[in-house]
């Protein structure tokens, strides 16, 4: 019995090893280990072995080997939502989802990525953004975003505005404005005074402007008024 413990003690770090190489803490991981696998719902575990989380992997989009954490798609889900919410994460990767600050934050953290963001309007017609660098700071911090590097694919560019904000919910307020931004615009997100993009906001049909610039928009597109059909944010690691 000694020498079986004595065994599993000296191969622990082995095992454990082995365990970081099977689990993958991202859908780039995903892809190096079978560069056939197609777009879909994969499990990632951002946080170690008990930390399993479902996202949609886009294995397609510019090289694929992308990890979605926000996904808009129908308005079947509410994003509306408070800071418990947004930090753990809600909806199912199948369908609209927010994989939750905290995986985020683990997963900037332990690799240097780039982030993508495409979008859809109601006519079919699709543009993009890109960003060299992304990351988010840690819960004390606010969930600070930092990014830079943008490229152009048509949507312009809405994002660097909200670079170096806090993360704003309806029950936690750390933007720069003297108002609650996510109480006035009905969503959750880095708001500064108030955005140039609310991608969680109301999921509404288009140019409607029923309730004023609360849809989900990107205003170097379409402008505060209109609400996209698909929107989506994605990471990689930079290569």
């Amino acid at each position: 019995m000694k020498l079986v413990s004595v065994v599993l003690l000296l191969l622990a770090p082995v095992l454990t090893s082995c365990l970081s190489l099977v689990l993958p803490l991202d859908c780039s991981d995903i892809y190096h280990h079978d560069k056939s696998r197609p777009s879909g719902v994969y499990t990632i575990y951002p946080i170690g072995p008990t930390s399993a989380v479902q996202v949609y992997c886009d294995m397609d989009s510019v090289g694929g080997r992308w990890t979605v954490f926000q996904r808009r798609m129908d308005g079947s889900l509410n994003f509306y939502r408070p800071w418990d919410h947004y930090k753990k994460g809600f909806g199912i990767a199948a369908g609209e989802y927010w994989l939750g600050l905290e995986n985020l934050y683990h997963l900037t953290r332990r690799k240097k990525v780039e982030l993508l963001v495409d979008m859809e309007d109601f006519n079919g017609k699709k543009a993009f953004a890109r960003y060299s660098s992304f990351s988010i700071e840690s819960e004390f911090y606010g969930y600070r975003l930092h990014l830079s590097g943008f490229k152009n694919g048509g949507a312009g560019d809405s994002l660097s505005y909200h670079n170096r904000q806090k993360f704003t919910t309806l029950d936690k307020d750390q933007d720069s404005s003297s108002s609650n931004c996510a109480q006035l615009y009905l969503g959750g997100f880095w708001y500064k005074n108030c955005y140039q993009t609310n991608p969680n906001g109301v999921y509404r049909w288009g140019a409607d402007n029923t309730i004023s610039s609360a849809g989900v928009a990107w205003n170097q597109w379409k402008d505060f008024k209109y609400s996209l059909t698909t929107f989506n944010m994605k990471i990689r690691p930079v290569q």
